[in-house]
């Protein structure tokens, strides 16, 4: 699937702590109830033992997204901190085992859905920013990510027949056959699902036993035959010619071959985008309240110091450092987000960009360009290499939204292309190497921190390529090093709550303060 700005980078708006649990578990959740039409009463979640997710899934909130999305719910949905409770207060048993599956990715769900006239099975994978992939169902090898409407028809005999019926009766992007054992399986990827009329004609030549419909997730769908203009930056550069267009124009050029829009939708879209985070915000500024969480309300007191005076002289950069801390304590609340291009650093790119546009007086339309702008950039990053800190450690998080935010500023700034593109990889050579070790196995802290600093280094090196400072490395090649140093990094430092803060004595001393907050607002449970 090719990588979309409003797919991949620039959302999902959301609620909870991290998008590679919340979000993505919620899709994965909303495909495995397609899965069963909505009729389940047993859930058997599986976590492999060497993965993230054993020490993770409960704190970050991948229960809470599975849950949800068996529930059928939006990733913005206001119930979702109840969702577990929810769930089980429906009649539905969850039972979460930690399991030797051999898994090679860290952020591998295996669902089993139950109940008394079926039984079926996904595997799937959490690959960054609230994005996932379905790789198996009842044991076939599958690719979904939720990006078009899938039928998939079980069929005891002549796979390949059905296979070539439904393509030629229908417009389908894709129609596949996957076997397994004596099974088939026939998946058709289409912009509509297999209609019952086309399914009666054909049910007397095949015979099919079951027919499932998993309903598109993402707010840009795929299509057949779709070609976006470059996918790296070298050939973003080539494709310009020397023309020097904006960065954000780009931007929109991408998108709109990719999605098949407008210019005027890719801007509305992002627009609106910008309105729902100045939103988020102002929400922040006035004060967030939420029992579940390391760090409370701290913004509300930076912005009377601010505004009376009493911080050092920051200039833009205290603005940014309020807007970014506000986003962050949204997100520790529970509260609407939008993962930008992740959850855990969701507040350095739109908080620089914002809080740099208000200080130059520049409205909406702007601020929307500017987040075009780091949009591209992060496309190149999702194209080759991951947002997933399970996968890269911080500096796929943090150091992916400080070289998104870096072009976008000095875009904003009136930096020509070559400035914006230099920009965005001094910001990532700066955090090559970056952990993820969240206190208390909160998205919180240090995370609060590292997105300030990516915001601060975005603004730093917008202003340095704009002193046309020579970044030295290409943007491709430093993405290419990152990937590397991921390699490298050992498990325990990338987000699995093994390494760095998160084993210190006062880490595990707040950890334990919580779980057992929690165990007593649920009466004593552990809401497993």
């Amino acid at each position: 699937m090719l990588v979309s700005i409003f797919n991949d980078v620039i959302g999902p708006v959301m609620r909870g702590p991290s998008s590679s649990h919340c979000a993505a578990a919620l899709r994965i959740g909303r495909l495995a109830r397609d899965l069963m039409a909505g009729a389940f009463d047993d859930v058997l979640i599986e976590f492999d033992r060497h993965g993230s997710l054993p020490t993770t899934h409960d704190s970050q909130g991948s229960d809470m997204g599975l849950a949800g999305g068996l529930m059928g719910w939006d990733a913005d949905d206001e119930r979702l901190p109840d969702s577990m409770r929810i769930l089980r207060d429906t009649g539905v048993r969850v039972c979460i085992e930690t399991v030797d599956a051999g898994d090679s990715h860290p952020n591998t769900y295996r669902l089993t859905l139950r109940h008394r006239h079926a039984q079926h099975s996904l595997i799937a994978i959490s690959t960054g920013g609230g994005m996932m992939e379905v790789i198996a169902v009842d044991g076939f090898k599958v690719s979904m990510f939720g990006d078009c409407c899938e039928t998939l028809l079980w069929v005891r005999r002549e796979g390949h027949r059905l296979a070539q019926e439904l393509a030629t009766r229908m417009s389908a992007d894709a129609v596949l056959v996957h076997e397994a054992g004596d099974g088939v399986v026939v998946e058709v990827k289409a912009p509509q699902f297999v209609s019952e009329q086309t399914l009666a004609a054909l049910n007397g030549a095949f015979d099919i036993s079951a027919v499932k419909r998993l309903s598109p997730l993402l707010p840009v769908l795929s299509r057949r035959d779709t070609h976006v203009p470059f996918t790296t930056c070298a050939e973003m550069l080539r494709h310009d010619a020397g023309r020097n267009t904006p960065l954000w124009k780009l931007a929109v050029e991408y998108e709109m071959a990719r999605g098949s829009l407008a210019e005027a939708e890719v801007l509305a879209r992002m627009v609106q985008i910008v309105r729902l985070l100045r939103r988020s915000i102002a929400q922040g500024i006035a004060g967030t309240t939420y029992d579940d969480r390391v760090l409370g309300d701290q913004s509300g007191k930076f912005s009377e110091m601010m505004k009376a005076g009493r911080l050092l002289d920051g200039g833009a950069l205290n603005r940014i450092i309020l807007y970014v801390t506000a986003l962050m304590e949204v997100k520790s609340s529970m509260g609407v987000i939008v993962a930008a291009p992740t959850a855990g650093a969701c507040a350095a790119l739109p908080g620089a960009v914002i809080a740099m546009a208000e200080e130059m007086g520049l409205g909406e339309e702007e601020m929307a360009k500017a987040m075009l702008s780091s949009g591209v950039i992060g496309v190149f990053i999702a194209t080759h290499w991951s947002f997933a800190a399970e996968v890269g450690g911080c500096q796929a998080e943090g150091g992916s939204a400080a070289c998104m935010a870096a072009a976008a500023l000095a875009g904003m700034a009136g930096g020509t292309l070559a400035q914006s593109v230099a920009a965005a990889s001094m910001a990532l050579q700066s955090m090559l190497g970056l952990i993820c070790d969240p206190i208390a196995n909160r998205v919180e802290a240090p995370c609060l921190g590292k997105n300030v600093m990516a915001a601060s280094n975005a603004l730093a090196c917008a202003n340095m390529a704009l002193a046309d400072f020579d970044p030295l490395i290409p943007l491709d090649e430093v993405i290419e090093a990152a990937k590397r140093v991921a390699g490298q990094m050992p498990r325990e430092l990338r987000c699995t709550a093994l390494g760095g803060l998160s084993i210190t004595p006062t880490s595990k001393a707040i950890e334990q303060r919580l779980v057992a907050m929690k165990a007593a607002a649920c009466g004593g449970c552990t809401c497993r």
